[in-house]
C-alpha cells in the first residue's frame, strides 16, 4: 500500500520501505514497478536498448515514450555491488537528487529531458538500489553518433547551448559525447546528471569541456574548439 506524502503539490510516494518521486503533471498514478526493466520487457514495451552502464530501455508507457535508467556501480567496486548503494536517507539517493537536478534545469527552460520518476528503494538496513524515468528525446542521436556529419552551424549551435547550462550554475561531472543529444529538429539537449549539482553562480566551463574534447579523443574524432564558441569563463 503507498502513502502519499503530505505536500500542497503531491510528487512523492511510499511502499512500505522504498520511495517514489515523480511528476504529478504527467503521472497520475505512479507504481514502483514503473522504475523495473522487467515490468516493461513483460508487456513488450521496450522499444530500444540505449546502452551504457546504467543500462537504459526506451519504454513506451501510458505518460508516452520515456528512458527508464537503473543505477549501476562503475570500476572495480560494480564486481562486488553491483547496483547497491549506501543508504543515507531518500533525499540524498542518486536517483533522487539527478530527479531534482533535472526539475530545476526543466523549469529553467534549459534543453533536458523532463523527469517522471525517481526510486529508492531499500535492501535490508545499510543498502538502496535506484532507478531513474525521464521522458524521451524525440529522434535524437548522441554526438558521438552525429559529429562526424555536423556542419559550423550545428557546432555554435551545440556552444550556445552548453553556454546556457554554464551560465545557470551546472556543474556536470561526465559531460561526455554520449551525454549530449541532436534531436531530431536539430536541437541540442544534455542529458545523464548523475552526481550533478547546480551552483548559484555561473559555472567554470573549462573542466568540462575538457572532459568532453577527451571523449572526442577516445572516438577518435578531431574537433576544433573553436567550433564551439563557448563564452568564456
Amino acid at each position: 500500500m503507498m502513502d502519499r506524502s503530505d505536500q500542497t503539490t503531491i510528487e512523492s510516494l511510499l511502499a512500505g520501505r522504498n520511495a517514489i518521486l515523480y511528476n504529478p503533471e504527467r503521472l497520475p498514478a505512479v507504481s514502483l514497478e514503473w522504475l523495473q526493466p522487467q515490468f516493461w520487457r513483460l508487456r513488450q514495451a521496450v522499444s530500444a536498448e540505449l546502452g551504457g552502464r546504467g543500462q537504459a530501455l526506451a519504454v513506451e508507457t501510458e505518460a508516452g515514450p520515456a528512458v527508464l535508467r537503473r543505477f549501476y556501480r562503475g570500476g572495480w567496486v560494480a564486481r562486488y555491488l553491483h547496483d547497491r548503494y549506501l543508504f543515507t536517507g531518500v533525499e540524498r539517493s542518486r536517483s533522487w537528487r539527478e530527479y531534482r537536478v533535472l526539475k530545476q534545469l526543466f523549469e529553467a527552460g534549459l534543453p533536458v529531458p523532463e523527469p517522471l520518476a525517481a526510486s529508492c528503494e531499500r535492501i535490508g538496513l545499510a543498502w538502496y538500489r535506484a532507478g531513474l524515468l525521464t521522458a524521451r528525446v524525440p529522434g535524437a542521436v548522441t554526438l558521438a553518433e552525429c559529429a562526424r556529419y555536423l556542419d559550423d552551424q550545428d557546432w555554435r549551435r551545440l556552444g550556445r547551448t552548453l553556454s546556457r547550462f554554464f551560465r545557470a550554475g551546472l556543474r556536470h561531472p561526465d559531460l561526455n559525447a554520449h551525454n549530449i543529444l541532436l534531436d531530431e529538429g536539430r536541437s541540442w539537449y544534455v542529458i545523464d546528471f548523475d552526481r550533478a549539482w547546480i551552483q548559484d553562480r555561473p559555472s567554470f566551463a573549462r573542466p568540462m569541456i575538457d572532459r568532453l574534447f577527451r571523449s572526442f579523443e577516445r572516438l577518435g574524432l578531431r574537433v576544433d574548439r573553436q567550433r564551439l564558441d563557448i563564452e568564456p569563463r
